[in-house]
C-alpha cells in the first residue's frame, strides 16, 4: 500500500507533479500504460541507469500513488495507477485548456469557412476557393 492515505490533497498533487517532472519517470509510466512490467524488465529498458537508480524512480512513482506494486514470489510487478493523473487533469488541465480549446475550435471553423486565395504558379494567376481567377498581384 502506498503512503497516499497519509497525504493531504495538496501534498498528493505536489507528489504527482514532482513524479511527472522527470522524463524517465514519464517514460516508465508510458511503458506501464501498455502493460504491467516487472522491475527486471524496467531495469533492462534503461541500460544507462543502474538498478538502484531505476528503483529510486519507482519509489518516487509509488510515493505519488502513480505506481501499484504486486509481488508474485520474488518478482515485483509494477502497474500504473492513472487516478493521480486524472486528478491533475481534472484540477488543472481541463480547467485551463477548456477556454483555449473552445476558442481554437471557433477559429478553425472560421478560417475553414472563408475562401482563401491560392496561387496557380503555372498561369501566374490567383485562384480563390470558388475557382475564380484574377491576374497575379491583383486582389479581389
Amino acid at each position: 500500500m502506498s503512503q497516499m492515505g497519509d497525504m493531504s490533497g495538496r501534498d498528493e498533487m505536489d507528489a504527482t507533479w514532482k513524479a511527472l517532472a522527470d522524463p524517465t519517470r514519464r517514460d516508465v509510466l508510458d511503458q506501464l500504460a501498455k502493460e504491467p512490467r516487472t522491475t527486471g524488465w524496467l531495469v533492462e529498458r534503461y541500460p544507462e541507469l543502474c538498478r538502484t537508480a531505476v528503483m529510486k524512480h519507482l519509489d518516487v512513482l509509488e510515493a505519488a500513488g502513480l505506481l501499484l506494486v504486486r509481488r508474485k514470489g520474488r518478482v515485483r510487478w509494477n502497474h500504473i495507477n492513472p487516478i493521480p493523473i486524472q486528478r491533475v487533469y481534472d484540477r488543472w488541465v481541463s480547467k485551463h485548456v477548456q477556454g483555449v480549446a473552445s476558442a481554437m475550435t471557433r477559429l478553425k471553423k472560421h478560417v475553414e469557412s472563408e475562401p482563401t486565395p491560392t496561387t496557380d504558379r503555372r498561369r501566374g494567376q490567383t485562384r480563390d476557393n470558388s475557382g475564380r481567377t484574377a491576374p497575379k498581384g491583383k486582389k479581389r
